[in-house]
């Protein structure tokens, strides 16, 4: 994983994400809402996020859902 996230910024724990009842889950960069995941996708996130064996891969995972992380734009 040491080539995929060549800046570290992943370490600073900038993505988040809650679960609601009706596990709809809602995706946050620095607290902010970018992204919302229902049903089957909310499914396929949940499971990955709990096979995760560390909160740098949730990191990963988060970022690779949310699609900006590559483009570099994630600090605007």
């Amino acid at each position: 994983m040491g080539n995929i996230d060549k800046r570290n910024r992943l370490n600073e724990l900038p993505f988040s994400y809650q679960v609601t009842k009706n596990n709809t889950v809602f995706l946050m960069y620095e607290g902010k809402q970018i992204k919302t995941l229902k049903g089957k996708e909310a499914e396929k996130f949940l499971r990955k996020a709990e096979a995760a064996e560390n909160e740098k891969e949730i990191q990963l995972l988060l970022a690779k859902v949310t699609g900006n992380f590559k483009r570099g734009n994630e600090g605007n």
